[in-house]
């Protein structure tokens, strides 16, 4: 068995400018989510450790309780809803009688709850660990005020998670939004609703709330939706989502403000012409990214650097600049997505609680956006790509979905599967998808970006089933080209932007 390394011990040596009562533990841990692995595997190996779990939101984090988890169960029925519309396609002939919205909701709801009570009645019950439903913020290094008690410990996790970034728009507040966070409460579906904000939350509730039938405006600021995908993904995805709804790019929002009907109007200005565009709904859904929790934290009281925007500064190994002190997830303001908080829990775990020197390799993270069409993309872009390597080490795969015989069958047209090698060695260095079951697609590529050489060969020599949708991955991999060559393929023959 492994030599556990960490010291549990008692703690000796308490801040002694701390002269009231403080509560002493072998370990702390703020927030609920992808910390609690750690917690639960270092109070499996060491028994008799005194732990204290912080979380001032339901316990679950933001993964289950309002992010990714209720997200994608009110998304499969949107999904189901523009998968009937195709029906027709097809010789099937269906008609639609009603949406029940609460009763979707409903289910969202029941799915989630009972999981959030199971993780609050764990903390709540298990031996030697006290449960804190209170904000915490350090007073001194390894201490911290929880409600009316004060805590320390030499060795805590941070995993504080974040929050919705609300943007500085004239008379928001007094018009009234939701984020979200608070969009999950509701139960009846709004006639039309703006959601302000062009990134991955704004494709995903635009999609659902079209899908439930509420008219839908998105407005971005940035002159490219989804812009953290290739130029080509976003401009497709945003040809196939106008078909619901309107995406309005380039645009900031001013202003808002209630109308004689009740309802609420945006004033927004194209950011080169200043051209103003008004639109008025019902209801309006800030999804404007996440911002850090840490000017409630106040972690710099504790000796934990922070960056310019608040973010929890890590090293490579996820420690902060107070020794013992580990962060992890949202929190570090990068990549928020839960499997890469479940991924930075290992290596937490491994460090700090096993002793070893395990670096955090972010070579590979991949994400999803689920929309319709899906979006899914691993590693690199090819900009990002031909800054590091040059043009002339990079080439290009790509696939359409009705290039294969399973595409055709199920009748979708101009999706495709682009993936960007380096030139000679077949080093994968990024893939991105857009269509059907992407998210599914995409793992075959993420796995072989974790072998050890990386590179296309076991796609290239495995057999892929016939005729499965998989193939289009195999397909991009062997019709490579020149980036010339790509882009001459995207623009002229497939009429989409690649810059």
């Amino acid at each position: 068995m492994r030599k556990h390394l960490f010291n549990f011990s008692p703690i000796l040596n308490v801040v002694d400018w701390v002269v009231f009562d403080t509560k002493e533990y072998d370990l702390i841990v703020v927030g609920t989510g992808s910390a609690l692995t750690i917690l639960e595997a270092m109070m499996r190996e060491n028994p008799g450790v005194k732990a204290a779990v912080i979380d001032k939101d339901e316990p679950g984090g933001i993964c289950l309780t309002r992010g990714c988890i209720p997200s994608k169960i009110l998304l499969y029925p949107a999904e189901l809803v523009r998968t009937i519309e195709r029906a027709r396609e097809f010789g099937i002939e269906v008609e639609f009688k009603k949406i029940d919205f609460g009763k979707v909701m409903d289910r969202m709801r029941s799915l989630v709850n009972p999981e959030i009570k199971n993780i609050r009645m764990g903390l709540s019950h298990t031996e030697n660990l006290d449960y804190y439903h209170e904000i915490a913020e350090f007073i001194a290094p390894y201490t911290l005020k929880v409600g009316n008690d004060t805590i320390t410990s030499k060795f805590i996790l941070l995993g504080a998670g974040s929050k919705p970034s609300i943007p500085h728009i004239k008379n928001l507040n007094e018009t009234g939004y939701f984020t979200s966070d608070t969009i999950l409460g509701i139960s009846r579906l709004p006639e039309s609703i703006t959601i302000i904000g062009g990134g991955y939350i704004a494709a995903e509730y635009g999609h659902f709330f079209s899908a439930m039938g509420s008219k839908v405006t998105i407005i971005g600021r940035n002159p490219q939706f989804l812009p953290e995908e290739e130029p080509e993904v976003s401009a497709l995805a945003k040809r196939e989502l106008q078909r619901n709804m309107t995406v309005i790019t380039n645009h900031e929002v001013i202003e808002t403000e209630k109308t004689f009907m009740g309802k609420k109007k945006l004033i927004a200005i194209e950011r080169q012409s200043g051209r103003q565009t008004d639109v008025v709904a019902e209801e309006i859904l800030v999804a404007t990214g996440r911002s850090p929790n840490t000017d409630i934290l106040h972690p710099e009281r504790g000796g934990v650097k922070v960056d310019d925007q608040g973010w929890i500064q890590v090293d490579e190994y996820l420690e902060t600049s107070q020794k013992n002190v580990w962060a992890l997830g949202d929190a570090l303001g990068r990549y928020p997505f839960k499997h890469k908080a479940n991924y930075e829990a290992l290596v937490v775990y491994r460090n700090a609680a096993m002793g070893e020197r395990m670096k955090a390799d972010y070579h590979a993270v991949p994400h999803s956006v689920f929309t319709y069409p899906e979006v899914a993309s691993v590693g690199r872009r090819e900009k990002e790509v031909v800054e590091k390597i040059g043009r002339e080490n990079v080439v290009i795969g790509v696939k359409r979905y009705q290039e294969t015989a399973k595409g055709e069958a199920m009748g979708v047209k101009d999706y495709f599967v682009k993936v960007i090698l380096e030139n000679g060695s077949m080093k994968i260095l990024g893939a991105h998808i857009i269509g059907p079951y992407a998210s599914t697609l995409i793992q075959e590529v993420i796995n072989l970006m974790n072998t050890p050489d990386e590179t296309a060969l076991p796609i290239l020599e495995g057999m892929h089933i016939h005729p499965a949708l998989s193939e289009v991955v195999e397909g991009a991999f062997r019709t490579l080209m020149t980036i010339d060559q790509y882009h001459h393929l995207m623009e002229e023959h497939y009429q989409l932007p690649t810059s």
